[in-house]
């Protein structure tokens, strides 16, 4: 047991940082590890690998993964601001390495190779710049004069900008609802919000017109009849075959012919072995962790801290999201991970990298250590 009359770095953060918080947290990791269990084994086999090579392989990814997660929940508002400057500029700079050198996989160039390992540097890009543009944003609530939120929107056109040369048009928008989230969490003028929303749906029009690919999805989507629409068809048909209690673990008929049952279709496989009442466990913990995260920055008086929290919340939320709702036929079909439960390396290290940032920005520090931050602010700023 940690006393909370010893004063050292454990003990401190044991009772500041917040538990229920990380406990869910914790539960979706292992989460992740039954439903990998029991999603990728029929993949692996099927492509000629070991039946466990992705379970493995997952396992391996969350060990770090945890490391990172609680490192990076022992830092102070100022050493997670300089820690995402670097991740950010070191994601800028492989994600123009992998636009040069990377190899090209269905037509994207996405992922590079580097001591062995894949890397998708864009996964790294996400939670790093979500900071940095909430750091901007306070500066430019504080002090009016600096030109922090036009940074702020160069940022973005750089990131949205190499991110559509892969291209990963889902990233993307994903990137730009979370920036104009930020956006109007820092309390921008309203005609600049409607502005922006109407550049984001010329672009996205824009993809439909130019990019086939992009097209073909929103087609099939608004008319299945139009093409190939197997696997959201077979995800559906997994919902329904499992009902409220499922099929039993092992029992799952979709990821036998799902080619992404262990990443993009993860939950149809967690509805049709474990049931309806999984899936609403699953979404029921993603909830928490956004709406406990959005509490504990909205009492936060640092400014920064108070975006950072909210961006990185909306951030995981909207990603959980966006893959259930392709799940479940509600949008397009787009690859994008289920926080902690999919498969993906660069996924779950980026992950955690940035659920550790919600948990530092979220501790409940004494004031004495605030106003020494923000001391410290003041000088560096």
């Amino acid at each position: 047991m940690l006393s909370r009359e010893e004063r050292n770095p454990l003990s401190d953060w044991w009772w500041t940082v917040d538990r229920p918080l990380l406990g869910v947290i914790i539960a979706l990791m292992l989460s992740g590890v039954i439903l990998s269990l029991a999603a990728s084994p029929p993949v692996a086999t099927r492509i000629g690998l070991d039946p466990f090579h992705f379970f493995n392989h997952h396992v391996l990814f969350l060990l770090p993964s945890f490391v990172v997660m609680i490192g990076v929940s022992f830092l102070s508002p100022r050493q997670i601001r300089r820690s995402a400057l670097i991740v950010f500029a070191v994601s800028i700079a492989l994600i123009v390495v992998t636009l040069l050198i990377g190899p090209e996989v269905k037509g994207s160039r996405r992922w590079i190779t580097l001591a062995g390992v894949n890397i998708q540097a864009s996964e790294a890009a996400k939670p790093s710049f979500v900071v940095v543009a909430a750091w901007l944003f306070s500066e430019s609530a504080k002090r009016p004069e600096m030109p922090a939120t036009s940074m702020a929107l160069v940022l973005l056109m750089m990131l949205v900008s190499l991110l559509v040369m892969e291209p990963d048009f889902g990233q993307t928008m994903l990137i730009s609802m979370v920036w104009g989230a930020l956006f109007f969490i820092a309390g921008m003028r309203m005609i600049w919000v409607f502005g922006l929303a109407g550049v984001a749906s010329a672009g996205l029009f824009g993809a439909y017109l130019l990019v086939p690919h992009v097209a073909g999805r929103i087609k099939r989507f608004m008319n299945p009849a139009s093409g190939d629409t197997f696997q959201v068809d077979t995800a559906m048909e997994a919902f329904s075959n499992g009902g409220w209690f499922g099929l039993g673990p092992g029992e799952g008929i979709a990821k036998r012919n799902l080619p992404d049952s262990h990443t993009d279709f993860v939950f149809a496989v967690a509805a049709e072995e474990f049931g309806i009442v999984l899936c609403l466990a699953l979404l029921a913990l993603f909830a928490f962790v956004v709406i406990r995260t959005l509490t504990r920055a909205y009492r936060n008086e640092d400014m920064f801290a108070r975006f950072a929290a909210s961006g990185l919340a909306i951030l995981f939320g909207v990603q959980a999201a966006i893959n259930m709702s392709v799940n479940l036929q509600l949008i397009p079909a787009k690859g994008m991970t289920l926080p902690f439960i999919s498969y993906g390396g660069s996924s779950i290290v980026s992950l955690a990298y940035g659920v550790g940032m919600m948990l530092a920005l979220t501790r409940m520090r004494p004031q004495t250590e605030v106003a020494v931050e923000a001391g410290a602010l003041r000088s560096y700023a």
